[in-house]
C-alpha cells in the first residue's frame, strides 16, 4: 500500500468500517456464514489500510479521522438502509463527529 496517498488510505479504511458495521446486522451475530466472512475480511482490510496510513500520518490524527468516518458514516447509512430514527439529537451528534474529523485534519 505504499505509494498511495495516506489520506486516501484513511478514507478507504473508513469506508470499509462503514460497510463492515452494516455487515454486522446481516451476519446476525455471526450465525450467517457469508455476511460473517465479509465482516472479518473488511475488518482486516480496514485495519490494513489504516496501518498503511499511519506509516506517514500522525497515529492519533489518522485514528481519529478513521473512527469518525466509521461512526458518522455508519449512523447515516443505518438511517438510510435500516430506517433508523433521525432526530435532532442524533444529527447534532453526527455533526460533532464530523467536526471531530475536520479539526484533527487541520491541526
Amino acid at each position: 500500500m505504499t505509494g498511495l496517498n495516506p489520506w486516501l488510505l484513511v478514507g478507504l479504511a473508513g469506508a470499509a468500517e462503514i460497510v463492515r458495521a452494516l455487515g454486522l446486522r446481516y451476519s446476525r451475530g455471526f450465525t450467517c456464514l457469508w455476511p460473517s466472512v465479509i465482516v472479518v475480511v473488511l475488518t482486516f482490510a480496514s485495519l490494513l489500510a489504516l496501518a498503511g496510513a499511519v506509516r506517514t500520518l500522525p497515529m492519533g490524527t489518522a485514528h481519529a479521522v478513521w473512527a469518525g468516518i466509521g461512526a458518522a458514516g455508519t449512523a447515516i447509512a443505518g438511517a438510510i438502509r435500516f430506517a433508523e430514527p433521525v432526530t435532532a439529537l442524533r444529527l447534532g451528534g453526527i455533526g460533532l463527529v464530523v467536526a471531530g474529523i475536520v479539526v484533527p485534519k487541520l491541526a
